[in-house]
């Protein structure tokens, strides 16, 4: 099971690398790997598990986050009623087309490899298609708007060694342009 404990943190050198694409059939390891991600998801969106496992809620993780330099990450993004909106461990994932339209989250975004508060909005596109393969290979094309949008947009810098606060205007962390969107 994978706990706060194996996430590394912002300066490791993993958190800045481009991942490595993966190629099908996936080793057993890597497939367990996947279902540890999702769990770990799962288990930070649930009050009970995240207190007694000590987790920080979370959206998403990324293989670089566990020191696992790969091309996969696990999305989950409950609905308003804490149901799935978007859960799927996504290998390879490519932004085949992204909107001219930007969003930012209104309470800026957080990373579970990032131990500290970085205010500011970050800019991200607000509709995505996103080509992406599932554990035994197979490709999908999705559109994605609004959070799942961001969510995915953020998960994807991690595999080309991006962190969020990158994306932050440094020296007006909370302007954005008329394109942008605030959402929330």
């Amino acid at each position: 099971m994978i706990t706060m404990d194996n996430i590394i943190r912002e300066g490791n050198p993993t958190l800045r690398a481009r991942a490595q694409a993966l190629s099908f059939p996936l080793t057993a390891e890597q497939k367990q790997l996947a279902h540890n991600m999702m769990e770990f998801l799962e288990n930070s969106q649930n009050p009970e598990l995240a207190e007694k496992y000590k987790l920080r809620a979370g959206v998403g993780l990324a293989a670089p986050q566990v020191d696992v330099s790969i091309r996969m990450t696990a999305v989950l993004v409950p609905d308003e009623n804490d149901k799935p909106l978007f859960k799927h461990v996504l290998v390879n994932p490519t932004i085949l087309s992204e909107s001219v339209k930007m969003a930012a989250l209104s309470e800026g975004e957080g990373c579970l490899s990032v131990d500290r508060e970085v205010p500011g909005y970050v800019p991200r596109h607000d509709r995505i298609t996103l080509r992406w393969y599932d554990l035994e290979g197979t490709k999908h094309v999705t559109k994605l708007r609004d959070y799942p949008a961001i969510v995915c947009q953020h998960e994807i810098d991690h595999l080309n060694g991006i962190l969020f606060f990158d994306h932050i205007n440094k020296k007006k962390p909370f302007n954005v342009d008329d394109n942008t969107v605030i959402l929330g």
